[in-house]
């Protein structure tokens, strides 16, 4: 079946692009404005297969969205469109509100007048998924872990880019209920593997450290996030398309949670044993003023996404960061590179390419 990804060309949206080719027979529309973080490796492999279609486009032009739906008329919608940093929304938030909000109420109503063209069939198999972040939350406060989100959790983002998120989310949710649109909305955890853009922690962490340079961490390092490798996240959307119920929403979480500085000195031993001649990494570690308004902890409960599709995280921690390790590793030309313009490290926003 015929299936739109919106900003499919990013970290996420490329791991479920590959997902998709490798275990269906969909053929699968990119819609992507390919910004600075968009994968173009991938890209380029993806488009030696004839089921793949790749049309650069900006979620906010109606009219091109518009064209896009009746000329391809898909089953599904996934919208991974969105800016998704949370250091590039404190330094400008226009971006975010640009493309997150607004970009999300545009391919609604695009969705709107397409269905409104469909036969009542059609228009009842298709399947509108938005894919959201677990930062909508805001802050677990409790660190010693006996809170966590679930799906009615209440919504208080600290950041531009998680406000930018949950009202994207509410659109979704008020389109579904105001003109039944049949949409599903997912809240997922932070995303690590290969092919990262390196502004996000890992990747961050990983290209730092292969050049020698310091590893600046915020504050004293110990926020907590819940990591997901991103091929367990891609094959949960899937199966949230087969088995998800429309008005419904689903957190998506690997139940791993680990403090930044645990995470960043996890990644030093990774490097020490496949680098050994730089070892000890550890001693590349800096502590750096915190970032305004950093949450302390997030962690999600999966209960009702596994209950529903029978999903289960498939990739270990150590191993999803060992793989990771390697894969930056083998990009030994990038090791030439220069430092990153954003001079410390955050938890990278979770669900977002």
């Amino acid at each position: 079946m015929p299936v739109l990804i919106t900003g499919g060309a990013g970290f996420i949206g490329t791991a479920l692009c590959r997902y998709l080719l490798e275990q269906s027979d969909d053929e699968i529309i990119v819609l992507d404005k390919l910004t600075y973080a968009a994968n173009t490796r991938a890209v380029a492999e993806f488009r030696k297969n004839p089921r793949y279609t790749l049309v650069q486009a900006d979620i906010c032009n109606f009219g091109k969205v518009d064209q896009i739906l009746r000329r391809f008329s898909p089953t599904v919608v996934l919208n991974l469109a969105a800016e998704s940093h949370v250091d590039r929304s404190i330094e400008n938030a226009t971006d975010f509100v640009e493309t997150n909000i607004k970009g999300t109420m545009v391919l609604l109503e695009a969705i709107r007048k397409f269905l409104a063209s469909r036969n009542g069939s059609e228009a009842a198999s298709f399947r509108f998924l938005h894919v959201s972040t677990d930062e909508v939350f805001g802050d677990l406060a409790d660190l010693s872990g006996n809170s966590i989100f679930r799906e009615d959790t209440p919504y208080n983002p600290s950041s531009p880019y998680a406000a930018s998120k949950a009202a994207s989310d509410h659109l979704v949710r008020a389109w579904c209920r105001t003109f039944r649109i049949p949409a599903i909305v997912t809240n997922c955890t932070n995303n690590y593997g290969p092919e990262q853009y390196p502004e996000k922690l890992i990747p961050l962490v990983c290209k730092h450290a292969m050049n020698g340079w310091t590893l600046p961490v915020y504050g004293d390092g110990h926020q907590t996030r819940d990591w997901i490798h991103v091929s367990d996240h891609a094959r949960a959307l899937h199966l949230v398309l087969k088995h998800g119920r429309p008005g419904q929403t689903y957190a998506i979480g690997a139940r791993n949670e680990v403090c930044n500085l645990d995470l960043v000195r996890l990644i030093c031993r990774t490097f020490d044993k496949l680098v050994p001649e730089k070892a000890p990494h550890e001693r590349l570690i800096r502590f750096v003023t915190d970032r305004p308004g950093h949450d302390r902890r997030y962690a999600v409960d999966p209960q009702k996404v596994e209950i529903a599709t029978g999903w289960k995280p498939e990739v270990g921690f150590n191993e999803g960061i060992e793989e990771t390790v390697r894969w930056y590793l083998d990009q030994a030309l990038e090791a030439s590179a220069q430092p990153h313009q954003i001079p410390t490290l955050a938890a990278s926003g979770s669900a977002t390419a």
